[in-house]
């Protein structure tokens, strides 16, 4: 008989010392592409809840310390644009600055250059300016630095500006806190009828975990809060409650009638629905993110334009916060929430039971034993200190991630191998 070829592979199997076959051994692409459960997530739920804390305890402190950089649409104020490039030379941010102070008497909030090359403009803004002031600033930079118009040559067009009263500042803000609320109410109504209520808890405490480690995210870089602002970030919280509900809806799945069963507890299951839509949520992440760096690209290089980069940032920074609180949040909450129940607790303590040495009860060896017999007629019997291969796992020892169920060892006619069973007739 020839020798059987050993080829290397991703894949490896290893043998106990009684010669069972133990649970293969995969690559860590292999495991994240066919979602086996290996990697343990709900298992190390206290690790990312320290994690994800320390995160929201800086993005409260920076909120609450440093505060928002607001544009002139929350605030109100004056903001003045001109192109960089004129006939003068290029405009720098301090000689900007220093036309500004000349002209009015006092410093403008801040001046900064928006997008690079032939595109590039400067934007200024300041406390609101009346009509004289802001048609006072307006001829003394075109006459220092004689910006180019759309057909390359010097023209006052070129410099626009535009104001905003405190009190339209107040109502855009309400308005925004407004569709803001209308949309957490409508997303915890649709979650609540559509899974249940410990899903639906869990999905709001990730919203807002979002908002808060988002909006942490934006006072302490100093990024400015614009109503393109306000409409990336409910775009990014749908976005991360899409990737929520793909998850639970995988958990909803793996644990329909999980109290009939004993192989994994409900902790367990749940570590395997992570598993299994690892692959999903890194794709969509990616495919969601490379359009918004697109975005950003055109936005600030080729085209100059604030609104799109104020657009663009919120949704980046959201994508990458939703995508971690869906896989290291939501489900190791909901299963935190799930394990108070009393139907959850006497589930994991008949799984845990059931794993003990000699702790099948007579339903569950009976079980076993319908389940081994293949049509032979003879008795099998179980023995007691046979048990599945396992592995160490979030609860008690659990089924060995991406092994096949090994069958209990059985013992047959006298004569015959434990562990072997030799068809009739031979």
């Amino acid at each position: 008989m020839a020798a059987r070829k050993h080829t290397p592979d991703a894949v490896t199997t290893e043998r106990t010392a009684a010669g069972t076959e133990a649970a293969p051994k995969h690559g860590f692409f292999v495991r994240l592409y066919t979602g086996t459960g290996a990697f343990e997530v709900i298992g190390r739920r206290k690790l990312w809840y320290a994690v994800s804390g320390v995160i929201v305890a800086v993005a409260i402190a920076s909120i609450l310390i440093r505060g928002f950089t607001f544009g002139i649409d929350f605030e109100g104020g004056t903001k003045v644009s001109m192109p960089v490039a004129g006939a003068n030379g290029n405009a720098e941010v301090t000689q900007v600055e220093t036309v500004f102070s000349d002209t009015l008497g006092k410093a403008p909030e801040s001046v900064v250059t928006v997008g690079s090359g032939d595109s590039a403009t400067v934007q200024i803004r300041s406390e609101t300016l009346s009509n004289e002031e802001a048609a006072e600033l307006r001829t003394a930079l075109f006459d220092r630095f004689q910006p180019l118009g759309e057909n390359g040559q010097p023209s006052e067009q070129a410099i626009s500006d535009s104001a905003v009263s405190e009190t339209w500042g107040g109502q855009i803000t309400d308005k925004a806190l407004i569709a803001l609320g209308v949309f957490l109410v409508l997303a915890a109504l649709y979650i609540g009828v559509r899974y249940e209520l410990w899903m639906a808890i869990a999905a709001m405490a990730t919203l807002f975990f979002d908002l808060i480690v988002t909006a942490g995210v934006y006072s302490l870089v100093g990024f400015e809060v614009s109503p393109a602002t306000v409409i990336g970030l409910l775009t990014i919280l749908g976005f991360s409650l899409y990737d929520t509900v793909i998850v639970f809806d995988k958990v909803e799945e793996n644990t329909h009638g999980f109290e009939h069963t004993t192989r994994r507890t409900f902790a367990e299951q749940a570590n395997l629905a992570v598993n299994q839509t690892f692959m999903r949520s890194i794709n969509t992440s990616l495919i969601s993110v490379l359009p918004i760096i697109a975005l950003m690209v055109i936005a600030v290089w080729l085209l100059g334009v604030g609104t799109l980069m104020d657009l663009a940032l919120v949704q980046l920074v959201g994508v990458i916060v939703g995508t971690y609180s869906s896989i290291f949040f939501a489900t190791p909450l909901l299963v935190t929430l799930r394990e108070r129940t009393q139907l959850v607790r006497d589930h994991n303590r008949r799984v845990l039971n059931r794993r003990k040495p000699g702790g099948r009860s007579a339903a569950t060896t009976a079980a076993v034993e319908a389940d081994t017999d293949d049509g032979d007629d003879e008795p099998q019997t179980v023995s007691a200190s046979s048990t599945p291969a396992v592995a160490t796992g979030s609860v008690g020892t659990t089924p060995a991630p991406g092994a096949k169920p090994s069958r209990p060892t059985t013992t047959g006619r006298p004569g015959r191998p434990t562990g072997k069973r030799t068809p009739r007739g031979r």
